[in-house]
């Protein structure tokens, strides 16, 4: 099973500077993780980069959302346990779990919620709760930014809940997914390090994970691109600076 683990994870296990493991690395021409199949570990030739990277100044300034969507697993496991042709027919086609997801810009604190459809009501009920978690944290949602599905722009139901939060709405640029970014990148991490980590025997168990990987996520996980630091810390970090 690939790790998929960088300089900052490796160094922080090790009592090394990232730097120092991003440089041996280099030195023996392994290819950075972003630049690699995230199943099969092997490097992709064509590879996007943005030239500017942005982060907005302060926790809950700005919010990325999104959904997920995964295969559900049938009990006594799935192809990844018995092989694509192997599997009786009862156990084929069993839908689809939907699994939202929210990362604060400046902190990467994340949450995420598991639910069967990705309607408007759905994903409003889920923008209550995600602000209700941050509010937990000390954190006010001033805006949210999503891709332009149905249940963030057409949706009644989710603007309406944003609008009584006090929570303004951002969308991308159509065919730009890269400027929600932060969330993308959380759904790969997601999907990488919990959805496809192991072989699961059944769909609940795979769910019942969810709550301790979020939990590893956002306070044991440092993240290169906030200086090697856990959610937690740099939420930690600003609250200092703001009070």
């Amino acid at each position: 099973m690939l790790s998929r683990r960088g300089p900052v994870w490796i160094g922080h296990h090790l009592g090394l500077p990232a730097s120092t493991v991003g440089r041996i690395l280099a030195r023996h021409q392994v290819p950075r993780l972003a630049e690699c199949d995230p199943l099969t570990g092997q490097l992709i030739r064509a590879t996007r980069r943005s030239a500017n990277r942005y982060e907005h100044p302060y926790p809950g300034s700005l919010v990325h959302i999104d959904v997920k969507k995964l295969g559900r697993i049938p009990d006594g496991g799935g192809w990844k346990a018995h092989g694509r042709g192997e599997r009786p027919r009862d156990r084929r086609g069993l839908g689809y779990d939907y699994v939202h997801t929210a990362i604060d810009d400046h902190s990467r604190l994340a949450y995420a919620e598991i639910h069967d459809d990705e309607k408007g009501t759905t994903a409003a009920g889920f923008l209550t709760r995600t602000a209700a978690f941050y509010a937990a944290h000390g954190i006010q949602i001033e805006r949210v930014i999503s891709d332009n599905a149905f249940a963030y722009r057409n949706s009644r139901d989710f603007h309406r809940t944003a609008l009584d939060l006090g929570i303004a709405q951002k969308f991308i640029r159509p065919h730009c997914p890269w400027t929600n970014g932060k969330v993308e990148r959380l759904n790969r991490t997601l999907a990488t390090e919990w959805a496809y980590s192991r072989v699961f025997e059944s769909n609940d168990e795979r769910s019942a994970l969810l709550p301790v990987w979020l939990q590893h996520y956002n306070l044991e996980r440092p993240h290169l691109g906030i200086g090697g630091l856990t959610p937690i810390d740099r939420v930690n970090n600003a609250a200092g600076q703001y009070t």
